[in-house]
């Protein structure tokens, strides 16, 4: 069966859409910037709403490079139909408080049906799990991985979603929602010079009730420390034939040695759970009995 374009070009929303952009950091260079995944949601953003589209970050405002961040995504607004310049609402935030409840009454009082973002920040936690507390505390729907969006209207949005071996699935969810935008998405324009100096950084704070400021007392006791790359285990062909080489190199892996496990306790699935943490060394084995055995 063949695959859904993801190239299709999109119609003009019927709603009110807003990007939600983070702070980036240059895989090499460390350089500030624009996160890769959330400039691919503005560029999504723009090709559906165009210069309609709003722009929101929950941050520091007292950080240095915050602002070199964000004029990276303002300078995305050229070459639309209407060259107006782009305007950011900026909901200042402590390093140590939560963006959730920030956010969530941000987008409640602006009247916003669609919401876009990456599918994770570059920056901090990275744990991606932003848009599902957004979506769970306002009720809205959520589509991840999405790599194009084929048609939006007052009421649903017909989105692409990206699968595993270049697949596709195309999926209708009802507004409003919000849009996690996957990697393979289309990639973003370059940002212009002029349009990043003349966009407006709009400071939001005066209109957040100060019971909407929370702190994040989640990773309190956390420990922070620099990740690394895991090794990946690498597919050996012996096969002296060029294309036995091909449809080995092209064939799907398949998953070995899982478990399908239900009906299980509350006790016996954390004790699992310990059980294969230890086993791929994420967590280190302490030697104590498992939560089922104690």
């Amino acid at each position: 069966m063949p695959q859904p374009d993801a190239k299709a070009p999109s119609p003009r929303a019927e709603v009110k859409a807003v990007a939600l952009v983070s702070s980036g950091r240059h895989p090499v260079s460390g350089r500030a910037g624009r996160a890769r995944e959330d400039a691919r949601a503005v560029e999504m953003g723009l090709s559906l709403a165009g210069a309609d589209l709003s722009l929101v970050h929950a941050g520091d405002p007292e950080d240095a490079s915050l602002r070199e961040c964000l004029e990276g995504y303002l300078g995305m607004f050229h070459g639309l139909d209407d060259e107006r310049d782009g305007a950011l609402s900026l909901l200042p935030m402590q390093a140590g408080d939560d963006a959730v409840p920030l956010l969530a009454a941000w987008l409640e009082r602006s009247g916003v049906q669609l919401a876009l973002t990456g599918q994770r920040a570059e920056c901090g936690e990275g744990s991606g799990m932003v848009g599902y507390l957004l979506a769970e505390r306002l009720g809205w729907s959520i589509a991840t991985g999405v790599a194009a969006i084929e048609r939006c209207d007052a009421r649903s949005v017909t989105v692409l979603q990206a699968l595993p071996q270049g697949q596709r699935r195309r999926l209708e969810v009802r507004l409003p929602c919000l849009i996690a935008v996957d990697s393979v998405a289309e990639a973003p324009r370059q940002s212009a010079f002029g349009p990043a100096r003349r966009g407006r950084i709009d400071t939001v704070d005066d209109r957040l009730p100060a019971g909407e400021k929370r702190p994040d007392v989640a990773n309190v006791d956390w420990q922070w420390q620099p990740a690394r790359a895991r090794p990946k285990r690498l597919k050996v062909v012996k096969s002296t034939n060029a294309r036995d080489r091909f449809k080995a190199a092209a064939a799907k892996s398949s998953a070995s040695g899982g478990q399908v496990l239900t009906d299980l306790t509350p006790e016996q699935a954390a004790e699992k759970l310990i059980d294969y943490l230890r086993a791929e060394k994420i967590i280190a084995d302490t030697g104590e009995s498992s939560a089922g055995e104690s």
